[in-house]
């Protein structure tokens, strides 16, 4: 059950089952797929299935991370130089002499502190005041929206799934969840996806044996069948060979880089592995929920709800980045959050909802070590409804990502209606 806060805001996502649509959600469904165990047998595949095959696909890695509950921008990435942001933010906000990387108008927060070398080497950076089109304080709203990506339509698909379906056949891993057995909405429709909260636990349940010959039972079962039956099947047949092989040997990162133990870290990891095994991953998206605090928001000499889930937030990206290393050259991380927090704080020491957010991006194609976007400061006249104005739609963070780094042309069926405005400059082309 998903618990709720006292503002009717939810507190975690939900992260039960196992998913791929059109065959292992009625594979779970019918007890078929489940927890552990191991995978074997002539059916399956001993390499890495579907590692190379049905994509030509040379892209950047896309690596959407979902900052669940309303990201407070305006603690992470500082606009110090804007006297009504301390003016506004008496009891939280960050001191200026404690923020890292600071010019005239920006600093980050110290919490942030693994991935300065990141900023200092440009390949980590921001986008400051980045809302949608019809912005609402409702989370699930908001969400949907976010997910959505086609205001004023009636489509219902997400704008991942839309990607996907104009980059046509990829492989079985080509997008994939990671830390949740749930999918995002952003991948509702159409196009396949999967689902898995770890690489290691994405198998069979039941002993060698027992696996072997429900691998055998599928594998025969659907072995005339419709192909709009067999192809899911083999799909998920060969993930699941793919997953039993890479669990099969110790995952040891690289470059020395060291996990930390918490979930968005150890969900980063397996992206890392994915993208070393070289199974076709186009874009994982990962869920790191719980931002809304609406009290105890904290200082960085306070501590408080913030600093310790931003800082969860940076150890685990500068552990992904360090594995990567030069990998990274290939891969780009965003971060999104439904909506921001309004400038200034309430009587419980937190922030309520609001609008204009700040967007972080991480990758080697970055152009980092700055804040991108035009800034409408925080003065009474500036504000929209008391929030961070949105300056830059996140559609056009996407878009520039889209097409610079991931190969995509138009962006009329992913973002329908939209017309990219210009170009931020957050990232450059892919060589």
């Amino acid at each position: 059950m998903v618990s709720t806060r006292a503002c009717g805001c939810p507190s975690e996502e939900p992260s039960r089952g196992l998913s791929r649509r059109s065959f292992l959600r009625a594979a779970a469904a019918a007890g078929v797929v489940s927890g552990l165990g191991g995978l074997g047998g002539p059916l399956l595949s001993t390499k890495l299935a579907y590692a190379a095959d049905g994509t030509s696909y040379t892209g950047d890695v896309l690596v959407v991370l979902s900052l669940r509950g309303g990201f407070d921008g305006l603690s992470a990435v500082v606009p110090a130089g804007d006297p009504a942001y301390y003016a506004a933010r008496p009891d939280v906000a960050v001191p200026a002499n404690l923020l890292l990387a600071r010019d005239q108008m920006f600093g980050l927060h110290p919490a942030l502190s693994p991935l300065l070398p990141y900023w200092q080497a440009g390949t980590f950076g921001a986008v400051h005041a980045v809302g949608q089109s019809n912005p609402s304080r409702s989370h699930f709203a908001a969400l949907e929206e976010m997910e959505r990506a086609a205001p004023g339509s009636s489509l219902r698909t997400g704008w991942l799934d839309r990607m996907l379906g104009v980059r046509g056949a990829g492989t079985t891993f080509q997008a994939t969840q990671l830390g949740s057995g749930m999918a995002a909405s952003s991948f509702n429709g159409p196009a396949a996806e999967l689902a898995m909260r770890n690489v290691d636990s994405f198998k069979f349940g039941g002993n060698s044996a027992i696996n072997q010959r429900r691998a055998a039972a599928l594998g025969a079962a659907y072995a005339t069948a419709a192909s709009t039956q067999a192809a899911p099947a083999g799909a998920a047949l060969g993930a699941l060979a793919t997953t039993a092989q890479l669990a099969a040997t110790a995952y040891v990162p690289a470059n020395g880089a060291v996990y930390p133990n918490t979930k968005l870290a150890k969900a980063l990891r397996d992206v890392a592995r994915l993208v070393k095994a070289g199974v076709g991953l186009q874009v994982a998206c990962i869920d790191y929920g719980d931002w809304d605090f609406h009290e105890n928001l904290g200082g960085p000499t306070t501590g408080g709800n913030f600093n310790d889930q931003l800082a969860v937030l940076a150890g685990a990206l500068a552990a992904f980045a360090a594995d990567l290393g030069t990998g990274m050259s290939g891969v780009t991380v965003v971060t999104l959050s439904e909506f921001g927090r309004r400038v200034t704080q309430n009587g419980s020491g937190g922030t309520d909802h609001g609008h204009g957010n700040a967007v972080l991006l991480l990758g080697g194609g970055v152009q980092g070590g700055r804040v991108h976007g035009p800034w409408p400061g925080l003065a009474g006249a500036n504000l929209d409804q008391g929030d961070v104005r949105g300056m830059t739609d996140y559609r056009t963070v996407l878009g520039e990502v889209l097409q610079k780094r991931c190969g995509a042309g138009s962006l009329a069926t992913v973002f329908p209606g939209f017309t990219m405005p210009y170009s931020l400059g957050i990232v450059r082309d892919r060589s």
